[in-house]
């Protein structure tokens, strides 16, 4: 059955790619071969792209160019989405709604009471609401995280499996990268920010893999550290953020910082202090940084800087602009890689 279905959508695919050619419409991505137009993905986003029209007063035109690729992709994002849960329903012979009941809605349990208040006390310094009234919006922002992490995965399954192309020009982030600590080539193609915290197992699983990337792409990729110490949750991370720029200030930051992500686990201002004496830093200097706070305005504009960029979490890299959340594997971190070393050839 599914063989069938299949050969009557390469079908309709190869159809609907002719009569995309013939009409003139500018193909602005593929799902499973089938075309999206330019065309679909502006009226899709008609309300929202109106909307910035009748912004008052007019942004500056690079912001608006921004703000209207940001419109696009959301619209095109959408579309995709959509096509391929359309797929997946019908490839299981169900309708869209069963399939999101399936794989989203039954795997997310209700959090408990006790994980609604964990959560709740780590963010009320963030949370403008007495604690009845943010109780309830906690445990829907919960159970919505959940919906999102689980659909977040049945689109990353099915763009592989259908397969998804997109020609869209990338939504990229400008992210400042002078005078911040840096390795590689500084006319280098591609250049990777990160933005993480040393305290974070999530950064830390994100470490070996940017040692792969690093050692395959070395004559080519740039790699920029910046400070994002998530303080409501890791208590020593801000001290090892400033301890790691007064490694800085000797030239010794990437021996401090591959250090820290080696051992997560010992991370006290002693263990600090240790870590500087192991590495044969100026430890009188060193100390003298670290006990002074020199580094904390610099570390808190790093945050500032990223939470302007979009960073609510970490890790979180740009690459080229690129924004990539979490924990990526090799792979995915390779493909935006090779995409963008592809597009530097053109350019030539």
């Amino acid at each position: 059955m599914r063989m069938h279905y299949g050969l009557i959508l390469l079908g309709l695919s190869t159809l609907t790619a002719a009569l995309t050619a013939q009409s003139g419409s500018k193909p602005i991505a593929t799902v499973r071969g089938e075309v999206i137009t330019e065309e679909q993905v502006t009226k899709a986003a008609a309300g929202d792209l109106a909307k910035l029209e009748a912004k008052r007063p007019q942004p500056e035109p690079s912001a608006e160019a921004r703000e209207r690729l940001e419109i696009m992709w959301k619209a095109l994002n959408a579309i995709i989405e959509d096509k391929l849960i359309g797929f997946e329903a019908a490839r299981d012979q169900v309708t869209k709604e069963q399939l999101l009941e399936i794989e989203i809605y039954s795997n997310v349990p209700t959090p408990s009471a006790e994980e609604v208040e964990e959560f709740y006390q780590a963010n009320k310094a963030r949370i403008p609401l007495p604690h009845d009234e943010a109780i309830p919006q906690v445990r829907q922002y919960l159970i919505d995280q959940g919906r999102k992490s689980f659909r977040d995965s049945l689109i990353y399954r099915l763009k592989k499996e259908f397969g998804v192309t997109a020609n869209l020009d990338p939504l990229r982030t400008d992210i400042a990268i002078a005078g911040f600590p840096s390795r590689g080539p500084a006319n280098a193609a591609v250049t990777i920010v990160e933005f993480a915290d040393f305290e974070c197992p999530h950064c830390g699983g994100l470490f070996p893999t940017l040692k792969i990337v690093e050692k395959n792409y070395s004559d080519r990729v740039r790699f920029v550290y910046r400070q994002f110490p998530l303080t409501n949750i890791h208590p020593h991370a801000a001290k090892a953020a400033e301890a790691s720029l007064c490694a800085n200030d000797q030239r010794r930051f990437w021996e401090y910082h591959d250090s820290l992500f080696g051992d997560q686990a010992h991370l006290t201002i002693d263990d600090l202090k240790r870590r500087a004496a192991d590495l044969k830093l100026d430890t009188a200097a060193f100390n003298a940084c670290v006990d002074s706070g020199k580094q904390a305005e610099a570390v808190k504009k790093d945050m500032a800087e990223g939470s302007q960029a979009g960073v609510t979490g970490t890790p979180a890299m740009f690459i080229n602009g690129r924004m990539l959340s979490g924990n990526q594997p090799y792979a995915d971190i390779r493909e935006v890689i090779e995409d963008e070393l592809q597009r530097a050839k053109k350019g030539q």
